[in-house]
């Protein structure tokens, strides 16, 4: 894992939520951030971006989150990157099962868009 958390791929199908993690994320936390509206955009984007941390919504149409994560973790670049899951669906057995596909942790949804980048930070330096 890196040292310093600095540059995040955040994937979220709703735009709103989107938009308000990305200001979060980048304005409040001082990440450099990438969105992704998809699983398949994140998959497209995430090799040139080179991400220290991936941000996946759980939920979203097509191909969802840990779908996403574990395309992603086949390609060689992004093999060791850590994940977070940000979801509304919280109970301990589904907090698990995203546990089990690879997460660090899951944060619950609705987030606190002033306290997500400590929360992020946090797990991260757990993780470390």
């Amino acid at each position: 894992m890196a040292r310093e958390l600095r540059k995040i791929l955040y994937v979220e199908d709703e735009e709103d939520i989107r938009m308000v993690g990305e200001m979060s994320l980048a304005d409040v936390g001082g990440f450099e951030v990438k969105c992704c509206a998809s699983g398949a955009e994140a998959i497209a984007a995430a090799p040139g971006f080179a991400p220290d941390l991936f941000v996946l919504d759980v939920m979203m149409p097509g191909m969802d989150g840990p779908t996403a994560l574990k395309a992603m973790r086949a390609i060689p670049a992004l093999a060791s990157v850590p994940a977070i899951f940000m979801t509304a669906k919280i109970m301990a057995a589904e907090v698990a099962e995203l546990k089990a596909a690879g997460a660090l942790e899951v944060v619950p949804k609705p987030f606190d868009p002033m306290t997500l980048p400590g929360e992020i930070r946090a797990i991260w330096a757990r993780a470390a």
